[in-house]
């Protein structure tokens, strides 16, 4: 992969508007919507799981654009260099989600069975779209 610290930075901050967009929909959702929060329900509350059918656009709309974002920078685009990034990407998503989200203990964390089991398909579709995003993006290219 080349120019590794620039792929990085792309995708932390794919990573992080991602989130952020999930965060602020969860909040629309509870303040406006006046959907019942992880406080008033059961497990992450209505404002949240409204939120989960779409969290694959997001990163369907996020990742593809951070990741050209990174190809455009570089000199040479190559399929093996796509197919890098698509591999990076996906596996580091899936080993921070089960860190972030499952084993490091917060408000919003996630038991095993909430986040792989309770969260399909859409986590399924998350990963699926993340790992496609760099093909997506060399297409625009």
């Amino acid at each position: 992969m080349e120019n590794f610290g620039y792929s990085m930075l792309c995708y932390w901050s794919a990573y992080f508007v991602v989130t952020g967009i999930g965060i602020l929909h969860t909040i629309f959702n509870i303040t406006v919507l006046h959907m019942k929060s992880m406080k008033e329900s059961d497990g992450m509350g209505e404002g949240y799981d409204k939120t989960k059918p779409w969290h694959p656009l997001y990163n369907l709309v996020i990742f593809p654009v951070f990741a050209y974002l990174y190809f455009n920078g570089l000199e040479t685009v190559t399929l093996t260099n796509v197919i890098a990034t698509s591999l990076f990407w996906g596996t580091s998503t899936i080993v921070f989600d089960v860190i972030g989200w499952v084993l490091i203990k917060h408000p919003w964390s996630l038991t095993f069975r909430q986040f792989y089991i309770d969260y399909q398909p859409w986590i399924t579709l998350i990963y699926v779209t993340i790992y496609a995003s760099p093909f997506i993006a060399y297409h625009f290219l």
